[in-house]
C-alpha cells in the first residue's frame, strides 16, 4: 500500500496557481470586472458627490461620509433627495448605509419603508437587507405599522430579521403581541426573543422560555438573556 500524498501547502499552492494559464485568466477577468464596476458607479454617484461636495463635505463617494466617520446631518436631505433617483444597487445602498445613523431619524424612516416596498434584490445581504438595517436604527412609532407589516410578510427574507429587532425600539404597546406571535416564525424567532430583551415585558416571560432549549445556540443564550432582563427590570411595559 502507498504512502497518502502529503497535503499540499497553502505556499505551494499558491505557487503552482501562479503559473496555471486558466487560474491567471480568471483572476485578470475578475479584476477586470471589478474594475469596470467601480467605473460605472464612481459615474453613478458623481452628481451625488458633486452636490456633497458643494455642501462642504470633503468626500470623493458617498460611501466616504460613512467611511471616513464624518458629522454629516446636513447631508440627510441630499442623500434623501438622492435615494429614490438612484438606479445603480451599490450607490443606492451606500446612500442607505449612510442613512443608518441616528441623526437621520425621523425623517429618513418613510423613504426608506418605501424603498424597501420597491427594492427586488432578495440577496441574503442585498438591498434589502441594508434597508432592513437601516429601519433598525431609524425607524420609530411613525412608521409602526409599515414596520409590523413588512416584518411579518415572508417575502421580505432576511431583511425581516432587523426589523424585528427594530421593533424593540418602539414606545407603542402594540408590538409586544406582535413580536410575541413572531417567535412562532422560525425565521426571526430568535430575532424577536431579541427585540423583547429591549422591551423587557413580563406577558413575553411564559413565551420565551421554551426557547431555552432551542436546538440553536445563539437563540438559547438571547432567550436566557431576556428573561434574565425580564426578571430584573420588570419590562418597559406592564
Amino acid at each position: 500500500m502507498t504512502k497518502e500524498k502529503k497535503s499540499m501547502s497553502a505556499a505551494e499552492l499558491m505557487a503552482r496557481l501562479q503559473h496555471d494559464p486558466k487560474y491567471q485568466a480568471r483572476t485578470q477577468e475578475k479584476e477586470q470586472a471589478r474594475l469596470v464596476r467601480i467605473a460605472v458607479n464612481k459615474e453613478a454617484a458623481a452628481p451625488i458627490v458633486k452636490e456633497l461636495v458643494a455642501a462642504g463635505f470633503p468626500v470623493t463617494t458617498v460611501a466616504d461620509l460613512h467611511n471616513k466617520r464624518l458629522d454629516y446631518p446636513a447631508a440627510i436631505p441630499i442623500l434623501l433627495a438622492w435615494l429614490p433617483k438612484v438606479d445603480n444597487l451599490d450607490v443606492k445602498q451606500d446612500i442607505v448605509r449612510c442613512l443608518s445613523v441616528p441623526y437621520a431619524k425621523p425623517m429618513a424612516a418613510s423613504p426608506l419603508i418605501d424603498e424597501l416596498r420597491r427594492a427586488e434584490d432578495e440577496s441574503p445581504t442585498g438591498l434589502r437587507w441594508v434597508i432592513g438595517n437601516a429601519l433598525e436604527v431609524v425607524g420609530d412609532d411613525t412608521v409602526l405599522d409599515d414596520m409590523i407589516e413588512l416584518a411579518r410578510d415572508r417575502r421580505y427574507g432576511k431583511a425581516r430579521e432587523m426589523l424585528v429587532m427594530g421593533l424593540g425600539n418602539m414606545n407603542d404597546q402594540r408590538v409586544i403581541p406582535v413580536l410575541i406571535d413572531l417567535l412562532k416564525d422560525d425565521e426571526v424567532s430568535g430575532h424577536a426573543i431579541m427585540a423583547l430583551g429591549k422591551l423587557k415585558p413580563p406577558a413575553a416571560r411564559p413565551h420565551v422560555e421554551p426557547f431555552l432549549k432551542h436546538p440553536n445556540t445563539w437563540v438559547r443564550k438571547e432567550a436566557k438573556k431576556t428573561i434574565e432582563r425580564i426578571d430584573k427590570a420588570g419590562g418597559r411595559f406592564h
